[in-house]
């Protein structure tokens, strides 16, 4: 599950806190902040980072994917389907 935190400004910083604590991904959308309030929300979730553990992946230049340490981490890296012997080699 992922929840997605639209911020409108610093106080919503709150939210992504309260969801990262509870080990939910969150995907921090600054779109619509300004860029000094933006720095300080990626500021916040850097320092949640550190010290609760996981990790902050930049999904576009203003959204942000904060990804809680623990057993709901999804694996870092992307599985492509296996080809089947029905498709042709050249495919993809």
């Amino acid at each position: 599950m992922v929840e997605t935190v639209r911020a409108r400004g610093y106080d919503d910083v709150r939210q992504v806190g309260h969801y990262f604590r509870q080990g939910v991904l969150v995907a921090m959308d600054l779109t619509e902040v300004a860029e000094d309030e933006a720095r300080q929300l990626v500021d916040f979730a850097a320092g949640l980072i550190c010290a609760r553990g996981g990790d902050m992946e930049r999904l576009s230049p203003r959204i942000f994917l904060l990804v809680p340490a623990g057993p709901t981490r999804p694996d870092a890296t992307v599985r492509r389907p296996e080809k089947t012997a029905a498709e042709p080699a050249g495919s993809s």
